[in-house]
C-alpha cells in the first residue's frame, strides 16, 4: 500500500506516521508513506499557495494550480496503481471502518489531500478528487490529522503490518460491535479486579465473555450502531438471548459479603428455598421436591454454626451450609472414589434468590465456601447433586470441583436418591480471598 499525503506541513505528518508501528512498517518496506509539500509546486517567487475568494470573505482558499500540479506529479510515479484521490473534507461521507477496509481491498495507492484556510478551490475537487471522507460532523484548520487518522487505520490493515489479523478483527467496528473490554497486571487496582474468566484459563469461555461483552458494550454505548445489526449466527443468537434475560436480573452494585444464618434470617431463607423448589421442578429435577429442607433442618444448621447466608449490601441473597460431620452416604460411593482420605467438610443446603441468578452471586457463593472451609481447616469439600441438575453440576465445574463418582442420599419415600458425587481440593494460601 502507497500513501501520498499532499500537506502544507509535511514534518508533521512525518512526525506522526514515521514512528511506532506504522513508521516500523514504513521501514520493512510494507507499507510507502510519503508527504508531499504543495508549497514546491507553486508557480510564483513567493511560494504562494492561496488567496483570496471570489465574491468576498474571510480568510483565503487554497489555489487549484498548486495543488494539481502536485497531484500530476504524484501520479507520473504511480503508473499501473489503482490509486484513488481523496480530499479531506467535512463536507465528506463519514469515515467508518467498512472504508477503510474498502479503501484498503480496492486500491493499492492512495492520495489523500489536506485542505487549509478557507478550504480548495472547487474547481480542483470538480476535476481531480475521486472522493471526499470526512471524519465527523466538526471542523478542523486542516485535512492533516483527518489524512493521518485515514493513513493510519487503513495501513494497518495490509498483511504484516499488525503481528496477527486477529489484532484488527477483533477490534471495535471490524464487524459492527464495539470492542471487548481489556485489562492487564495487577489483578487487583484499587479495589476493582480483573473478570475471574479471563484468569481460569479456558479460551472458549474467554472468547464466548469477550463476545458477548462486544454486544453489551454496542448496545449501551452505540445503540445506532447495534440497530443495524444482522445476528445469523447461532451463537450469537444465543448469547443476545442471554443478555435480554440479564437485564432483568440484579446487578451486583452493592458491596458482597456472608455471615453465620440466625433464626431472623429464616424468612429469606424459606422464600428463597421455594424459588428454587420451583426452578428444579420446572426443569424436572427431583431435588426439594418434598418438605426438605425446611425450618428445623435450618435451624439445626445455625445451632452447630454451619449455616451462612450471602448479603448484598443488607439484602440476603443466597445461602449455604457447610458441615464438618462426615457424611456416612459419601463412604459408599460408586463408579469412582474420592481423591484423598483427608478431613474434609460438606456442602449442603445452597441456593441463591432467584433475582440474583447470573448475575454472579452463585460464584461469589463457591468463593464464600472455600473462604469457610479454611476457616474450619479443611482442605477437602465434597458436595452432591441430582444427576439432572445441569445448572448446579456446571457452577461446581466452573469453581474447580472434580466428578468423582456416584452416591446415594437419605431422601422422602418416593423421590430419586441417586447423586452424583463431586469434590476440590483447596490449595495451601497465606491468607482469606475475601
Amino acid at each position: 500500500m502507497r500513501i501520498d499525503i499532499m500537506t502544507l506541513f509535511p514534518d508533521t505528518v512525518n512526525a506522526v506516521l514515521h514512528e511506532s508501528i506504522i513508521g516500523r512498517a514504513a521501514k520493512k518496506g510494507i507499507v510507502e508513506i510519503n508527504c508531499v509539500q504543495i508549497r514546491d509546486y507553486t508557480e510564483n517567487k513567493q511560494n504562494q499557495v492561496d488567496d483570496y475568494p471570489y465574491g468576498g470573505g474571510f480568510g483565503c482558499v487554497m489555489m487549484a494550480q498548486p495543488l494539481k500540479s502536485c497531484l500530476d506529479d504524484i501520479m507520473s510515479t504511480a503508473e499501473g496503481l489503482r490509486s484513488r484521490v481523496i480530499y479531506m473534507s467535512p463536507q465528506g461521507q463519514t469515515y467508518t471502518q467498512e472504508t477503510a477496509r474498502r479503501l484498503k481491498r480496492d486500491y493499492d495507492h492512495l492520495v489523500l489531500v489536506c485542505g487549509h484556510y478557507e478550504g480548495v478551490d472547487e474547481r480542483f475537487i470538480e476535476q481531480c478528487v475521486d472522493e471526499e471522507i470526512s471524519l465527523g460532523d466538526f471542523v478542523l484548520t486542516g485535512g492533516e490529522i483527518a489524512a493521518m487518522a485515514v493513513a493510519d487505520s487503513v495501513c494497518r490493515l495490509v498483511p504484516g503490518v499488525l503481528a496477527d489479523e486477529q489484532c484488527y478483527t477483533g477490534e471495535s467496528h471490524w464487524d459492527g460491535l464495539l470492542e471487548y473490554p481489556q485489562y492487564t497486571r495487577p489483578e487487583v487496582w484499587e479495589g476493582r479486579t480483573v473478570p475471574e474468566v479471563l484468569l481460569n484459563g479456558d479460551h472458549a469461555k474467554v472468547e464466548q465473555w469477550r463476545r458477548k461483552k462486544q454486544f453489551e458494550r454496542t448496545m449501551e454505548k452505540r445503540p445506532d450502531m447495534f440497530e443495524k445489526l444482522s445476528v445469523t449466527d447461532k451463537r450469537d443468537r444465543a448469547l443476545l438471548e442471554e443478555i435480554r434475560k440479564d437485564a432483568f436480573r440484579k446487578k451486583l452494585t452493592e458491596a458482597l459479603s456472608f455471615r453465620p444464618g440466625t433464626p431472623a434470617d429464616m424468612g429469606d431463607i424459606l422464600r428463597i428455598v421455594g424459588d428454587a423448589r420451583a426452578s428444579l421442578k420446572k426443569h424436572k429435577v427431583d431435588q426439594w421436591q418434598g418438605a426438605y429442607p425446611d425450618e428445623k433442618a435450618f435451624l439445626f444448621d445455625m445451632d452447630r454454626g454451619e449455616c451462612f447466608v450471602l448479603l448484598h449490601g443488607e439484602e440476603i441473597a443466597g445461602f449455604f451450609t457447610l458441615s464438618t460431620r462426615e457424611e456416612k452416604c459419601y463412604g459408599e460411593i460408586t463408579d469412582g472414589k474420592w481423591t484423598a482420605d483427608l478431613p474434609y467438610c460438606v456442602l449442603h443446603r445452597a441456593a441463591v434468590a432467584a433475582e440474583y441468578r447470573g448475575s454472579g452471586m452463585a460464584e461469589y457463593m463457591m468463593k464464600c465456601v472455600e473462604a469457610q472451609a479454611r476457616r474450619f481447616d479443611r482442605r477437602s469439600i465434597r458436595v452432591d447433586t441430582h444427576k439432572k441438575n445441569k445448572a448446579m453440576q456446571r457452577l461446581l465445574r466452573d469453581s474447580g470441583y472434580r466428578y468423582r463418582g456416584n452416591v446415594r442420599v437419605a431422601v422422602e419415600p418416593g423421590h430419586d436418591a441417586a447423586r452424583q458425587a463431586f469434590e476440590k481440593l483447596l490449595k495451601k494460601e497465606k491468607g482469606d480471598i475475601l
